[in-house]
């Protein structure tokens, strides 16, 4: 049961990592990336072990690619900018740091 709410509660950051980054330059992207990294530090604090902050890092990380992919549209909720690529590349850093620290 914990892997499955771990699964869901990295979903639920993507997404929101996703809405709110470029909602207010560049606030938003900061209180994602913090949220983000309080969320899957918060994972290991709540229920222990590494293994389901990993779980729901890949969660987070399978939403947040997709996201830069077109859609059937053509539409992309991350866009190649700044704050985009941004969000991208400091998500990983932030997630491998949360991963890391000791709960």
């Amino acid at each position: 049961m914990k892997l499955i709410y771990a699964v869901i509660y990295g979903l639920g950051l993507g997404l929101a990592s996703i809405f709110l980054h470029a909602s207010i330059p560049p606030f938003g992207l900061l209180l994602s990336l913090v949220a983000t990294g309080a969320g899957i530090w918060s994972i290991g604090r709540l229920w222990g072990g590494r293994s389901l902050r990993t779980i729901a890092s890949l969660a987070w990380t399978v939403i947040v690619l997709r996201a830069g992919f077109p859609g059937v549209s053509d539409e992309y909720l991350i866009e190649g900018t700044a704050i985009g690529v941004s969000l991208i590349n400091g998500g990983f850093l932030v997630l491998v740091l949360a991963i890391l620290l000791p709960a």
